[in-house]
């Protein structure tokens, strides 16, 4: 198992947990839960597929994708007091997961042909439409249309992944640098409580 294969499997694991607690903290039942947790967890690999026509999606063509969903629902459902607890932990899996699921996202793109500025926005689709859709399904509004810095902290990241790619810099180079501007924005953002110019 390669670092890549792991990581994006405890992504997926991760975005799995997310999902299913904000259900379950809503009273509803566990079937409604499971069902947002793993929503949450391939929505936006698979929108992203879907749009590219690359097929069989990433959960349908590997078993561990759906392990990995499986184990983390019923992580929620097991020790929910304990996640709970732990959601600054939490707050930093799911920024490390936005950071690494956007470059991927890139980088299937650019494997399928698609123009560098396509590349872009499947690579933040590919972060950010899980936790839209998770959020959609609970009645919140989708993180997406909120204040915070979180889908532009990806698509900032998607666009100095292409510049570095366009120069030829080393792809593990490219993968840190790119992710570091995500996390990095994110995090400073959330911390000085920064956000977006808002329309009046």
């Amino acid at each position: 198992m390669t670092l890549q294969y792991a990581l994006e499997l405890i992504g997926t694991f991760v975005f799995a947990i997310s999902g299913a607690l904000a259900v379950r903290e809503k009273e509803h039942d566990m079937f409604g839960a499971g069902f947002t947790g793993f929503i949450t967890a391939i929505g936006g690999g698979t929108l992203r597929d879907i749009l590219l026509d690359s097929y069989p999606l990433v959960w349908i063509g590997d078993i561990h994708f759906l392990y990995a969903i499986l184990t983390g629902i019923l992580a929620a459902f097991i020790f929910p007091n304990l996640l709970s607890r732990l959601r600054k932990t939490f707050f930093l899996f799911d920024t490390l997961g936005i950071g690494f699921f956007t470059v991927l996202g890139v980088e299937k793109a650019l494997s399928l042909g698609v123009r560098p500025e396509i590349a872009a926005i499947m690579g933040m689709f590919t972060a950010v439409m899980g936790g839209v859709i998770r959020d959609t399904l609970t009645n919140e509004i989708p993180i997406l249309f909120r204040k915070e810095i979180y889908a532009s902290a990806c698509l900032a990241g998607a666009v100095i992944y292409l510049v570095l790619d366009y120069l030829e810099t080393d792809r593990n180079y490219n993968l840190l640098i790119s992710m570091s501007v995500i996390i990095s924005i994110r995090l400073i953002a959330m911390k000085y409580k920064l956000s977006l110019p808002t329309l009046d």
